[in-house]
């Protein structure tokens, strides 16, 4: 298989590989009403799916840290590439091939996610380990082609179901699978450059024992459930607290998010020799707070909405800002700090819409309590990056 040579390549192929996580992450939940009908799935089922899926993500993203330096890059990002697609293609076929057609079906999960999560911890240390000169800018470029494959999802198929009728969807399902199936080929051809290059590997031990580790690990976190709090309540929050339409609340909720989350790591991609990372990531987290108190407090709708939508621009920067600086402030570390970095960010996607849902349910469902809540953590990010900028200062 011819070879190639330029990094570009790899930066491309890694751009790819967050478009697949996109599809793994976003597709199925487009399809729950549809899995409702057709394999007559209660709700609390329905649920299972995305708990699933996560779920393994996490648990990949934990056995990582261990295993993937004995396999090797390359061959765990192909196989990453192709449970992704094999998950996607046993989403429309495995639910007809069991007696359970449930049971197919979060086995399909449990597949794709494997593949999600091995692609969530090594896309990045493989861009990181590239060798661009404006590091902070390649990786925040990278992780906007995960907003704009969660945008690409959603519309392509959406707009698949009106021409073609969601009675197809198993069609959908192949096609998607068709770009982890690409992208995995893609990837044996590229060049795939080392990590921690020309230094003394850090231990797990080494690594745990930074206390500078543990402070990354709570602002990831902190990333995480800033991002999602708001994400996975936009369209419910518009709907029930602001009464706006349902077709309203998910164009202002979760797809103007997406837009202008991947709109400010574009922004910043582009522009990052100008804008100090730190700088950025303190603003954007006074920003992230601002647009919490607009969501909740103003006394209009539309100054509400646009809020929910502003909060996803200033929360674009906060996960692959905290990749660059667990980089800088740890260049030892290697695939372990990835692999604990996407933990801990899955931690937190996982904790900011509970902890709002659990605190609205015991104020009598009211999301703006929620909401009032979640704005401890911008706030803990804000403390995180002060106490890093005085941590450098100090060294």
């Amino acid at each position: 298989m011819k070879q190639l040579k330029n990094y570009e390549h790899t930066i491309y192929a890694s751009y790819l590989g967050y478009i697949t996580q996109a599809i793994v992450n976003n597709f199925a939940p487009l399809l729950f009403l549809t899995f409702v009908a057709d394999y007559q799935l209660t709700l609390d089922k329905i649920t299972l799916i995305t708990t699933i899926n996560f779920a393994t993500q996490l648990l990949v993203d934990l056995l990582s840290a261990k295993v993937i330096d004995r396999i090797g890059y390359r061959i765990s990002v192909v196989a990453a590439h192709i449970f992704a697609s094999a998950g996607l293609i046993g989403l429309a076929v495995l639910p007809s091939i069991f007696s359970d057609a449930y049971i197919g079906l979060l086995i399909a999960v449990i597949i794709y996610a494997v593949g999600g999560g091995i692609i969530e911890v090594l896309i990045s240390p493989i861009v990181e380990a590239c060798p661009t000169t404006k590091k902070e800018a390649a990786m925040s470029l990278l992780h906007s082609f995960y907003c704009w494959g969660h945008v690409g999802v959603v519309a392509l198929s959406t707009i698949f179901f009106v021409l073609v009728g969601v009675e197809n969807w198993r069609v959908m399902a192949f096609l998607w699978a068709m770009i982890p199936l690409a992208n995995s080929i893609y990837f044996l051809m590229v060049p795939i450059y080392p990590i921690a290059d020309g230094q003394e590997k850090l231990s797990l031990k080494g690594l745990f024992s930074q206390k500078v580790f543990w402070l990354l690990m709570v602002i990831m976190i902190c990333a995480g459930a800033s991002e999602q709090a708001m994400s996975q309540w936009a369209s419910s929050f518009a709907e029930s607290a602001l009464q706006v339409s349902k077709t309203i609340g998910d164009l202002a909720g979760p797809c103007m998010f997406a837009l202008l989350m991947g709109t400010s790591r574009a922004i910043y991609g582009k522009y990052s020799d100008k804008i100090p990372l730190r700088k950025m990531m303190i603003e954007s987290a006074v920003l992230c707070i601002i647009c919490y108190l607009l969501a909740v407090f103003a006394p209009n709708p539309l100054i509400s909405l646009v809020g929910c939508a502003l909060c996803g621009f200033s929360v674009g920067i906060f996960w692959p800002g905290t990749f660059s600086m667990a980089a800088l402030h740890l260049p030892a570390a290697g695939t372990a700090m990835y692999a604990f970095m996407a933990l801990a960010g899955d931690i937190g996607c996982s904790a900011g819409p509970t902890v709002v849902g659990m605190i609205a349910s015991a104020n009598e469902d009211q999301l703006k309590i929620g909401l009032i809540f979640a704005m401890i953590f911008p706030v803990i990010i804000l403390l995180g990056i002060t106490m890093l900028r005085n941590k450098k200062r100090q060294e």
